[in-house]
């Protein structure tokens, strides 16, 4: 529904080759005289950052064509020697001939790129075509209120808006660049708590959860969607059968994951069913305080999710309080593969995954910055230097959810959101 907000991918391209996606989430209106003027400045709203988003595509598609158009030549010419060198083969010795014979099977799997990159080309005037024809609907609508059918028009935007979302699904994961401003959504609670929305189902589910404090607690609002969280109305209540300790949980695939209160045991509740699904100890991992992050808390144990799916943050004494990622079995809370990232928990903020990297902020405080990157792929990482605006100067959660691309933060009693940069690697054929 478009009162219940909304997200636009868009892309450029930089200058070495790689594509930037950014995740705009705008702030929503929260009061309107006129419903359907309301309505038509939402609908007016969508149709400029689509078309905005159109352009950067076309100029990225454009680009990209011209290389492909030169790559083409470099084919055409290195099969016309290849032919030549064929029919003459005795001016031309069995070295030379087989290294132009690996040439031109290295160039092979660039054919099924190239027809891409053209079949690109024609969705993107295509759809900029219907952009431009449902703008002038749209002006014309603005000069004569009440002459177009709102419902029509709006499954037009959803459609186009869904087309688009596709194309950008060949983007695949990325490097965090940059982290935007924040946007408070609400001011509610105590100093500590933790607010989240499923970070796998459909977009058509925008619950969001509320669990207000760090310890003890058992009580679990579900709010239908964000304007509900924000107005704090139509929610039910869950009351956990076990206690959760620290602030580190995430809801994901309809189940709330979370660290069982004076144990280092992992808890899977199930929202439909009111019931708990699994538990399982993390073997060796701190908690009650022992290893949390700067700000205390019981912070010790931290479930996280992204694209590659469930993670456990923690600490054990046999890796001296440095933090270890774990990726778990989230259907039986199973560990299948550790890291120790050698930095030391208790020197975090903060932390949360991307794209199967942890970055690590230096302080919960004022002043806090990304300052560590942990990368699983290739077991390595680096320091950064990612500015992050803590705007209420006490961060006491901070999760990513790949499914909205925004990272959710609970700031001093301030439920906050933040977009998120990435550098992509435009994705053909199904591969990176």
């Amino acid at each position: 529904s478009p009162d219940e907000g909304w997200q636009v991918y868009t892309s450029a391209q930089a200058p070495d080759g790689k594509c930037l996606c950014t995740a705009v989430i705008p702030v929503q209106g929260t009061c309107s005289r006129d419903l359907r003027s309301h309505q038509l400045r939402q609908l007016m709203e969508k149709v400029q950052n689509i078309s905005q988003s159109m352009e950067v595509l076309d100029l990225r598609t454009y680009r990209d064509l011209q290389y492909v158009r030169n790559t083409e030549s470099l084919m055409k010419g290195l099969d016309s020697r290849l032919k030549v060198a064929a029919e003459s083969q005795r001016s031309l010795n069995a070295k030379s001939f087989q290294e132009l014979k690996d040439k031109m099977t290295e160039l092979l799997p660039l054919l099924p790129v190239l027809d891409q990159y053209k079949a690109d080309t024609r969705l993107i005037v295509h759809l900029k075509e219907e952009v431009r024809n449902l703008s002038g609907s749209l002006l014309a609508i603005q000069e004569e209120m009440g002459a177009y059918d709102y419902e029509e028009l709006q499954q037009r935007v959803l459609m186009l808006e869904a087309r688009l979302h596709a194309c950008m699904q060949k983007l695949g994961c990325g490097k965090l660049t940059g982290v935007s401003n924040p946007i408070t959504i609400r001011a509610s609670g105590s100093r500590f708590g933790s607010w989240m929305t499923d970070t796998m189902t459909p977009s058509a589910d925008s619950r969001v959860w509320y669990m207000d404090g760090y310890y003890k607690g058992r009580r679990v609002l579900e709010f239908r969607t964000l304007n509900d969280f924000v107005t704090g109305q139509n929610f039910v209540q869950h009351l956990l059968p076990h206690p959760w300790a620290g602030t580190g949980h995430v809801v994901f695939n309809g189940s709330l994951y979370y660290n069982k209160y004076q144990s280092n045991i992992a808890v899977k509740y199930h929202f439909r069913s009111r019931s708990v699904l699994v538990q399982r100890s993390l073997a060796g991992a701190g908690y009650n305080n022992t290893f949390p992050y700067s700000w205390g808390g019981f912070s010790d144990i931290d479930f996280m999710v992204d694209e590659s799916g469930l993670w456990a943050v923690y600490t054990t004494n046999q890796n001296a309080g440095n933090i270890v990622v774990s990726r778990v079995d989230p259907q039986t809370l199973e560990v299948l593969r550790s890291w120790d990232t050698g930095y030391p928990k208790r020197s975090a903020g903060e932390s949360f995954m991307i794209c199967g990297t942890l970055y690590v902020t230096n302080s919960h405080l004022a002043g806090a910055k990304i300052y560590f990157a942990y990368y699983t792929n290739t077991s390595s990482y680096e320091y950064t230097d990612i500015p992050f605006h803590n705007q209420y100067s006490h961060i006491s959660m901070l999760d990513y959810n790949p499914r909205e691309r925004v990272l959710y933060t609970w700031n001093n009693g301030h439920q906050v959101i933040y977009n998120v940069t990435l550098f992509h690697v435009i994705k053909t054929s199904g591969e990176l």
